[in-house]
């Protein structure tokens, strides 16, 4: 027996659109009637009039075939229009048995537990930090968290409910705005159950005098399958001295997937911006979550980036956040989390990179400390890039150490460019387990262009244990005073070779290893341009060239010269590939510093089978002297490296330069088997800011790395960089935040990467939040990436970007799709909050996704509140398609007037129950 699946307003909607088309080809014969059928002759003649009468005949016969067809056209129309109405008829009458069913034993259910068997918690009201109740114990989402209360400090939002075995946690409400106090908390994420995705935490609130709200925590992953929520936005201040709030944490990974990345930190006017978010602790075998960017301010110091999760017991730690930009000191970069305890392979987190001081004695942010690998195996992290100095570039951060037994140090980060004085120094590298190399040290930053413009010194390479090569020691920066190159690491005691600069040994075993390894690499370098052991040579500094290949046995690759000073600054070289059995890539050069143009950064380099991909290097920033004519353009940052093929971390992209025109971030590296992609390098800043890098695909089983924050920009801020996909069986990354901007549009936040075409279960990233402005309206929320092909929820969207002072409340972006067979669509993202200067306008909140055959359709996005102007309206809930819950309609924002409510979606044709419609 054929099983036909009609949808009857379909079928409604094809008939009336039948009929309009009748009614235009009607209008159109009429028309056409009187002049074709009475063609006059166009002269006296016998052959005129023939000529006019055979013309007249055929619009005759015209009109007679004409008429027959108008009423098989009635007649076709009116037979699809009944027959929508007999299937509609029918399916009322099938449906009506299950759904008296249904509710009445929803209705026992409810009364005994306090929740249903099957449907939607109820949402919050808006504006009374009312938490959302849980949803059906099978089937159905929770219910959002309800805005808290604008007072002298703001009211927490609502917490979000917990879904059933089957659904996604409820978002938590956003936290009320303060006018002399400190914003209020943003609700936390609710908890999926056994299939779905943890609800994104609610932002902060603004506050006038004080700080900052926090953001909430995200919601825990389902057990089996899902995402993690994202932990919510830190809120801003307009004081001159109060902090932004620190972001909210990300929620813990489910058994298979990673951990949430943390919330922004929010901005302050001229107090410190907040600090980022933590990412969430991974799933036992999932990767942990990147750490939030920190907060930006207009006058003071940038936030610092949030701290990469720890690794389930399985899985790599996390990626710091990057620190904010800033004033007067960007932000500190966050440290890279730990690898899970029992690591085979899974690498620490790499550190994040420091923030950019952009004005007059501005001083960059140093770069954070990559995490450890696991206890018995797993490279460390690498550490963070520093950032641009207007005086004086950050310090790179210092490499992770290895596991115990085998895995490689992580390489120092490279100092950032100083503008005026000094470079900043660069990161020592990590130690290595018994077998793996010591990590690169990094490179000094290039010294500024006044009379003290001193190079950084390069960081120290680690030391190998016992069969291993030392780190080269990194690069000294280019300046009036070249920076001092860092000591290269010792050798492994059984077997390898010292890193480059390493200083002479004092024991003679050891020097004669040494002489027998020279002696044996010395005819296969010449031969092969690489040695059998040991890291290849590092570029030259100030000329762009690549780091050499490492030791076809193994050996790092050599890291990439910066480059060349001048009018237009040079390319950073690539770092050098690593070695085949085991040995990380080398990070690329920095591009090199410009009086009109930055130069772009070089790619870090490739590992083979067992290492780290090298981070990419730091665009170029522009610095003219007074009165110099522009434009300016800062240099692109470079790609990372690729993780090696079994094991270890894809490398980082590289920073864009600024000013004017700011560089691209670079592109994360792509990961290995079981490693996921890179994250995206952020943003130039600049008039025109640069986007922030795309995040890498995941490998196999592996899913695709955070894209980078936007640049922050004077006229146009720069958009957050696409998460990457998820390799074939992985989850999609998460899109990263806009650039902050300060009159406009805001920049969007990055579209979240779509989940493998096979993944069972893996879910879409999910969208960045849209960038704050000072003056406009805050940027859009990333699109939800989609789930998988067959399997797999939707992404939820990217809150909208807040307002501060006059700016309005950005919209949220809309939840992604799920896979055909089984998934809940993602939820949407709310709305931004909106400016305390009278008048703003709230944010709307985005629409739900749609569901699989199987799976609830995700919740609409709550529409934030309005300060004497309109509440945003809230976002449509995604509709189900087969067995499942319509997603609830988001709450409409308070304000004058409120904002409309979102309309619930359709429940499923053989089970479900339609969403609940928003409140007001």
């Amino acid at each position: 027996m054929s099983f036909v699946s009609v949808d009857p307003e379909f079928l409604a909607s094809a008939a009336a659109d039948v009929d309009n088309i009748g009614s235009a080809l009607s209008a159109a014969n009429a028309a056409a009637k009187a002049p074709t059928i009475g063609v006059l002759a166009a002269g006296a003649d016998e052959v005129s009039a023939a000529v006019a009468s055979l013309f007249s005949g055929h619009a005759q016969v015209y009109q007679a075939l004409s008429a027959e067809a108008a009423r098989f056209h009635q007649q076709f129309m009116q037979a699809l229009s009944t027959a929508g109405t007999t299937y509609a008829r029918a399916e009322a009458a099938n449906a009506s048995p299950l759904q008296n069913l249904l509710d009445g034993v929803n209705a026992q259910v409810q009364a005994a537990t306090g929740r249903p068997l099957i449907g939607n918690g109820i949402n919050g009201a808006p504006g009374t930090g009312q938490n959302g109740t849980p949803g059906g114990w099978l089937i159905g989402n929770g219910g959002a968290g309800g805005s808290g209360a604008t007072g002298a400090n703001g009211g927490a939002g609502g917490t979000g409910g917990a879904a059933g075995l089957i659904g996604n946690g409820g978002a938590g409400g956003a936290g009320g705005s303060a006018t002399t106090g400190t914003g209020g908390a943003g609700g936390n994420g609710g908890n999926a159950g056994l299939f779905g995705a943890g609800g994104a935490g609610g932002a902060g609130g603004g506050s006038i005098q004080g700080a900052g709200g926090t953001g909430g925590s995200g919601g825990n992953a389902g057990t089996l399958f899902g995402a993690a929520g994202t932990g919510g936005a830190g809120g801003f201040t307009q004081s001159n001295t109060a902090l932004g709030g620190t972001g909210g944490a990300g929620g813990a990974g489910g058994l298979f997937s990673s951990g949430g990345a943390g919330g922004a930190g929010g901005f302050s006017e001229a107090g410190t911006g907040g600090t980022g978010g933590a990412g969430g602790t991974g799933g036992m075998f999932g990767p942990a979550g990147t750490g939030g960017v920190g907060g930006e301010s207009l006058g003071g110091n940038g936030g610092v980036g949030g701290a990469g999760g720890a690794g389930g017991m399985f899985g790599a730690g996390g990626t710091g956040g990057s620190g904010g930009h800033g004033a007067t000191s960007g932000g500190m970069g966050g440290t890279g989390g730990n690898a899970g305890m029992l690591s085979l392979g899974a690498a620490g987190g790499a550190g994040g990179a420091g923030g950019e001081g952009v004005t007059p004695g501005g001083l960059g942010g140093a770069g954070g400390a990559g995490g450890t690998g696991g206890m018995f195996f797993g490279d460390g992290g690498a550490g963070g890039n520093g950032g641009f100095g207007a005086t004086n570039g950050g310090k790179g951060g210092t490499g992770g150490n290895a596991g115990m037994l085998a895995g490689s140090g992580g390489a120092g980060g490279a100092g950032g460019q100083g503008g005026t004085t000094a470079g900043g120094n660069g990161g020592a590298g990590g130690s290595s387990g018994m077998i793996g190399d010591g990590g690169n040290g990094g490179s000094g930053g290039a010294g500024g262009t006044g009379a003290g413009g001193k190079g950084g010194s390069g960081g120290a390479g680690g030391n190998g244990v016992l069969i291993g090569d030392g780190g080269n020691g990194g690069n000294g920066g280019t300046g009036t005073v070249p920076g001092k190159a860092g000591a290269g690491g010792i050798g492994g005691q059984l077997l390898g070779l010292d890193g480059f600069n390493a200083p002479a040994g004092t024991s003679p075993v050891h020097t004669m290893q040494q002489q027998a390894l020279n002696a044996i690499n010395a005819p296969v370098q010449a031969l092969t341009g690489r040695p059998l052991i040991g890291n290849g040579i590092n570029g030259t500094p100030g000329t762009g060239a690549a780091g050499g290949d490492g030791g076809w046995l193994f050996g790092n690759g050599g890291i990439g010269g910066s480059g060349a000073a001048g009018a237009t600054g040079g390319p950073g070289g690539n770092g050098g590939t690593g070695g085949i059995l085991f040995g990380s890539g080398g990070a690329g050069g920095a591009g090199g510093p410009g009086v009109t143009t930055g130069g772009s950064g070089g790619a870090g380099g490739s590992a083979f089978l067992i290492g780290s991909g090298g981070n990419g290097g730091a665009g170029g920033t522009a610095v003219a002297p007074a009165a110099t004519p522009g434009p300016f353009t800062g240099g692109a940052g470079g790609a990372g490296g690729n993780a090696g093929a079994l094991s270890g971390a894809a490398g980082t992209g590289g920073a864009g330069g600024g000013p004017g025109k700011g560089g691209t971030g670079g592109a994360g590296g792509t990961g290995g088997l079981f490693a996921s992609g890179g994250v995206g390098g952020y943003g130039g800043f600049g008039g025109i800011a640069g986007a922030g890098g795309a995040g890498g695909s995941g490998g196999l089983f592996a899913g695709g790395g955070d894209g980078g924050a936007g640049g922050a920009g004077t006229t146009t801020s720069g958009t957050g960089g696409a998460g990457g996909n998820g390799g074939m069986f992985g989850a999609g990354g998460t899109g990263g935040v806009g650039g902050f901007g300060l009159s406009g549009t805001g920049a969007a936040g990055g579209v979240g990467g779509n989940s493998g075409v096979f993944g069972l279960g893996a879910a879409g990233g999910a969208g960045g939040t849209g960038g704050a402005v000072f003056s406009g309206t805050g940027g859009t929320g990333g699109h939800g990436g989609r789930g998988g092909f067959l399997f797999g929820s939707g992404g939820a969207g990217g809150s909208g970007g807040a307002g501060v002072f006059g700016a309005n409340g950005g919209t949220g972006g809309t939840g992604g799709d799920a896979g055909i067979l089984n998934g809940s669509g993602g939820s949407g993202g709310a709305g931004g909050a909106a400016g305390l200067s009278p008048l703003t306008n709230g944010g709307a909140g985005g629409a739900g996704g749609r569901a699989g055959l199987i799976g609830d359709g995700g919740d609409g996005g709550a529409g934030a509140d309005g300060h004497g102007g309109a509440g945003g309206p809230g976002g449509t809930g995604g509709n189900a398609v087969l067995i499942g819950d319509g997603g609830n309609g988001g709450n409409g924002g308070t304000g004058t007037p409120p904002g409309k409510a979102g309309t619930g979606g359709k429940g499923g044709q053989l089970l479900g129950q339609d969403g609940n419609i928003g409140r007001q």
